[in-house]
C-alpha cells in the first residue's frame, strides 16, 4: 500500500441508504477519483442489507468505473461459510481482490451464525478459499473495547494478522502517542505488518456529540478545548477541526507511518481540503489529477 519513499494515502466511504444518496455518493466518488488515492475502503454493515447492491455495488464502481484500488469490508458475524464464498466469487468477478476481514458488530438479540466468531477465523478462511486475495484487518490504538487488557489486545491482534494478514487499519484516534505506544506494542509482539493509521476530521457540533457519547477514543485537552471554544461557532469549528486534522497527519507522516486512511463520511470538500494541506508529504500532485470523470 506504500511506495519505497512516500506513506500512503487512502479514503473511507459507505454506501448510502437512498437513491439521493447515491447520487449524491457518485459525485463524491468522482472528487475523490480525482485526488487518486492509494485506495478507497467501502464499508459494510450487519443491518442485514444485501452487501452485493451496497457495498458490493459501490466498490465495484470505484474500481471499474474510476479505476481506483478499492477494498471492500467483509464482516461476517451474521454470515455463513458458503455467504462469504459467494461474495468472494462475486467480488473475483468484478476485478476485486481486496478486502478488510472484519468480526462485525453483534446486533442486540440477533444471535450471530458462529461460522465465523472471530475476525481471525475469516482471514483465515478467505486466504484458505481465495489465497489470491490481499486481506487486510482492523486494529485499536486504545484496545479493542470487548479486550479485558492491553496485553490480552495485543495477543489477539498477534494471532489474527499471523492468519495471513498484509496490512492493518485503525480505528480512528485523536492522540497520536497512543498510536505510537500502540506502534510499539505490536513490535515487541512481532507484528510486522504494515499499520495504516485511521484518521477522522471533526467538522461540525453533531459529529462532535456523537463521537463523545460513543467513541472510545481518548481526547486530548487541545482537542476538547477545540470542541469547547467553538461549540456555537460551526465554520470556526470546521476550520480548526481541519486544522487538528492535519496537524495529526503531518506529526504521523513526519514519523514514517504506513499510511493514513481518512474516515471522510462521505464529503469530498473535507477530504480534498486535507488533501491539498498535505499533498507534497505523500508525493503527490497539489491539485490533484483534475481529470473528469463521467457518472454514467
Amino acid at each position: 500500500m506504500t511506495s519505497a519513499t512516500h506513506a500512503s494515502l487512502s479514503f473511507e466511504i459507505f454506501p448510502p441508504n437512498t437513491q439521493v444518496g447515491e447520487e449524491k455518493l457518485l459525485a463524491t466518488l468522482a472528487q475523490l477519483g480525482d485526488l487518486a488515492p492509494d485506495f478507497i475502503s467501502v464499508t459494510c454493515s450487519n443491518n442485514k442489507r444485501n452487501i452485493k447492491e451496497t457495498t458490493l455495488k459501490v466498490a465495484g464502481y470505484i474500481k471499474n468505473q474510476l479505476g481506483v484500488p478499492t477494498i471492500a469490508h467483509l464482516p461476517a458475524a451474521y454470515l455463513t461459510h458458503s455467504q462469504v464464498k459467494e461474495i468472494l466469487r462475486a467480488l473475483d468477478q468484478l476485478g476485486i481482490h481486496q478486502v478488510l476481514a472484519l468480526r462485525g458488530d453483534i446486533l442486540p438479540d440477533v444471535p450471530p451464525t458462529n461460522d465465523f466468531r472471530y475476525a481471525s477465523d475469516l482471514v483465515a478462511f478467505i486466504n484458505q478459499q481465495a489465497p489470491h486475495f490481499a486481506v487486510s484487518g482492523a486494529c485499536y490504538p486504545e484496545v479493542h473495547p470487548e479486550s479485558p487488557d492491553r496485553v490480552t489486545d495485543i495477543k489477539n491482534l498477534k494471532f489474527k494478522t499471523d492468519q495471513g494478514l498484509e496490512h492493518l487499519i485503525t480505528q480512528l484516534f485523536f492522540d497520536n502517542d497512543c498510536f505510537y505506544q500502540f506502534q510499539e506494542n505490536c513490535q515487541l509482539a512481532d507484528i510486522n505488518v504494515p499499520i495504516i493509521a485511521g484518521i477522522m476530521p471533526i467538522i461540525n457540533r453533531k459529529q462532535a456529540l456523537r463521537l463523545i457519547q460513543t467513541s472510545e477514543a481518548q481526547l486530548p485537552r487541545k482537542f476538547l478545548a477545540i470542541l469547547d471554544k467553538y461549540e456555537h461557532n460551526p465554520i470556526a469549528l470546521r476550520d480548526a477541526g481541519l486544522a487538528y486534522a492535519v496537524d495529526q497527519i503531518v506529526d504521523l507522516v513526519t514519523q514514517d507511518v504506513a499510511g493514513i486512511h481518512l474516515y471522510t463520511m462521505n464529503n469530498a470538500a473535507t477530504a480534498r481540503h486535507i488533501y491539498q494541506a498535505t499533498a507534497s508529504l505523500f508525493g503527490k500532485p497539489a491539485q490533484g489529477n483534475q481529470q473528469l470523470i463521467q457518472l454514467g
